[in-house]
Order: structure tokens, then C-alpha cells, then sequence
């Protein structure tokens, strides 16, 4: 057998064309993971500076934050090369215990979750606390990705469409909003839009579904007056600005102070108790007043970066179902960047989400690093090549 292995001749175009793929995708996957790599040390930086006087007033230690984060860095890292050694084949046969697993802590959140600042979105397991919503974003994804790709040429029935869609995107936003979390409801509903849109799906039926869920996710912040003052304050920021506007003015104060090139590294004023959350939501805050301008449009940059190279690996995926996914997890993270970049400079209503790659969190951080890995899991992903002469 292997004497007839090694006589069989070879297509020396095809090995060629194999190699080309290769490098290719080699270059697409450093094209993602050099600015990921450079956002992960900012992220640091950032929240070094950020959190120490929060740190040394709760806990006396100016680096409690700092050295929790670089942990949760640790295990990002690993979870990011678990995900990308992983076969893109597994992560579809993964798609829905993924998602039941998900839908199973979504539920615990609301019986037995933590409560902090009028929100139950935590669960404490022990001496850790994660967030369940951040893992729906993508094993939402993940999911519609494998439902679509396998129904995408019957989508055409209002049937087979709705099912997948609410099966999924209606489950998992509605279990988030009444948490309540109106920010990454959007996310999940923006990751899953992408999908759709990128599929055979027809146009009607995807506006119609986002309609549907606009006029919910918008009835949910009306019927809530704290949460519909925090959707509008951005459009009249001196209405209240020790109130609902507060965050987003000593947001725009901190931004303001940095100038064009910034006070420096560790000279934020902002972080002496002006700015609630500097750490988490309004890091981007922080960054731009200590590096100005011109550190802000870098850090926006290299998000534009990630996003073109998730587009190219979305566009250059061996299967339907890979160029599915590569395109709704971009869409997740550029959008999550959007929103939250959006809100601490005033432009979009502040929603809390975090800056991906960059804001303190440990289940934020790790999922993001995990979507870094499916990408990385779809460039790796090649067809089957022929290599033997016809």
C-alpha cells in the first residue's frame, strides 16, 4: 500500500495552488492577530492606569485590577489557540450543545444571578464571576451560522426562515433584555443580522425579522424610564448632567483634556473618581486623554484592521458555513467597537458595553480572544486539493 502511495504521481499545479492557499492564509491570520495583539496591550496599559486609584482605595492595592486582568489575559490566550487548533468541523458539531449550554445559564442569570447596579446579569461560581450574555453573542452566532448553512437554499419559505431565527435570535435576546442589557441584545442581534444578510436568505424576510426586533428592543427601553434616560441623554448632554448625562460629559471632558497628542501615560485626572467606570465601559475615555488624538484614531484603527481582516477570512472560507461564521463574529466585534467608541464620545446613547480587547472584564475578554480563535480556525480551514495527474 505504501509503495503505491509514493508511485502515485503528483499534480504539480495543484501542490502549487495548495501552497498559495497557505501562505495566503498565513498572511490573513497575522494580518488579525497583530492589531488584536497590539489592542491586548493597550487594553493593559490602559487599564494600569485606569483602575489604580480605584484599586488602592477599595482593595489597597493600585494593581488589584491589573493583575486580575493580565489572569484573565493568561486565559484568553489559551482559550484563543484551543479555538484555533480546533477543526472547523467540530465547531458545527459543537453549534448546539454550544447554544443549549448558553440558554441554560441565560435562565440561571434570571433565577439565582447577582444583582449590581439595578442589572442581574452575573453568575458568582465560586470565587468567579461570569457573564453569560458575553458567551451568547457568539455561540448565538455559531448556531444560526450552522442552521443557515445547512436549510440556505429552502429559506425562501416564511417556515423555514422564522424557526431558525426565533429559534436562536429570539431566545437568546429575549432572555438578555429582561436582564435588563439592551447593549448586547444589539450585539447578538447585529452578529446574527450579518449572517443572515450573507446568506441566500431573501431581503423581505431579514428586514421584516429586524423590524420586529427593533420595535421590541425599543419597547423595552420605553417602558423603562431609566433606561430610556440613558438612551436619550446623548442627544441633549446638558439637560442633566449630574444625572443620566453625567458619565457621557466627564466622558467628553476627559477626551477634550487629552488634546491632539494627550497629558501622558498615567496622568489621567479623569480616573480620581470623575469618571464612573473608567475601567470597564469608558477606557477609551481614559486612553484618549492620556494619549490625545492621535493615540484615539491608532486605537480606531487598528479595530478597522480587524474588521478587514475578518472580512477577508469571511470572504476566502473553504465552506458556506465557515464564510458564515467569519462574518458574523466580525460583525459582533467591529459593532461592539462601534457602540461602545460611539458612546463615551457622545455620538451613540452610552449601552455599557465593553471595548473589545481593550476594557477590563474577564468574560468579555475571553470570549472576544475565543472569536479571535474560530477566525483563526476558518483561515486555517482549507478545500480538499487534488494532487494526482489526470
Amino acid at each position: 500500500m505504501a509503495s503505491r502511495v509514493m508511485a502515485m504521481p503528483i499534480n504539480r499545479a495543484a501542490v502549487r495552488e495548495a501552497h498559495r492557499r497557505a501562505l495566503s492564509h498565513s498572511r490573513a491570520i497575522g494580518f488579525l492577530l497583530v492589531p488584536v495583539g497590539l489592542l491586548l496591550v493597550v487594553g493593559l496599559g490602559s487599564i494600569l492606569s485606569a483602575s489604580s486609584v480605584l484599586g488602592l482605595r477599595e482593595t489597597g492595592d493600585g494593581l488589584f485590577y491589573f493583575k486580575r486582568q493580565i489572569a484573565w489575559l493568561g486565559l484568553g490566550l489559551a482559550s484563543l489557540i484551543i479555538a484555533a487548533v480546533i477543526p472547523l468541523r467540530w465547531w458545527r458539531k459543537m453549534a448546539f450543545p454550544l447554544f443549549l449550554a448558553t440558554v441554560g445559564l441565560l435562565l440561571a442569570v434570571l433565577l439565582v444571578g447577582v444583582r449590581s447596579n439595578g442589572a442581574q446579569r452575573w453568575l458568582q461560581i465560586g470565587s468567579i464571576t461570569i457573564q453569560p450574555s458575553e458567551i451568547a453573542k457568539l455561540t448565538t452566532i455559531l448556531f444560526l451560522a450552522t442552521i443557515v448553512s445547512r436549510r440556505e437554499n429552502s429559506m425562501n419559505r416564511i417556515r423555514d426562515f422564522f424557526w431558525p431565527v426565533a429559534g436562536s435570535v429570539g431566545v437568546v435576546a429575549s432572555l438578555v433584555i429582561v436582564q435588563p442589557d439592551l447593549g448586547t441584545t444589539l450585539l447578538v442581534a447585529a452578529g446574527a443580522f450579518a449572517v443572515l444578510v450573507a446568506s441566500a436568505a431573501p431581503f423581505p424576510y431579514i428586514l421584516g425579522s429586524a423590524l420586529l426586533g427593533g420595535s421590541a428592543a425599543l419597547l423595552a427601553a420605553l417602558v423603562s424610564p431609566y433606561r430610556w434616560a440613558r438612551v436619550t441623554a446623548f442627544l441633549d448632554l446638558q439637560s442633566d448632567p449630574l444625572g443620566s448625562s453625567y458619565q457621557a460629559v466627564q466622558s467628553l471632558v476627559a477626551l477634550g483634556t487629552g488634546g491632539l497628542w494627550g497629558t501622558g501615560l498615567g496622568q489621567s485626572r479623569a480616573r480620581w473618581s470623575f469618571l464612573p467606570n473608567a475601567h470597564t465601559d469608558f477606557v477609551f475615555s481614559i486612553l484618549g486623554e492620556e494619549t490625545g488624538l492621535a493615540g484615539s484614531l491608532a486605537v480606531v484603527f487598528l479595530f478597522v484592521l480587524v474588521t478587514v481582516a475578518g472580512t477577508v477570512i469571511a470572504h476566502r472560507a473553504a465552506d458556506r458555513f465557515g464564510s458564515l461564521l467569519a462574518i458574523g463574529i466580525t460583525t459582533w466585534i467591529a459593532t461592539q467597537a462601534i457602540v461602545n467608541i460611539g458612546g463615551v464620545t457622545g455620538i451613540l446613547p452610552i449601552t455599557g458595553v465593553p471595548l473589545p480587547f481593550v476594557s477590563f472584564g474577564g468574560t468579555a475578554l475571553v470570549m472576544s480572544m475565543i472569536g479571535i480563535g474560530v477566525l483563526v480556525s476558518i483561515a486555517r480551514h482549507q478545500p480538499n486539493i487534488a494532487v494526482t495527474n489526470r
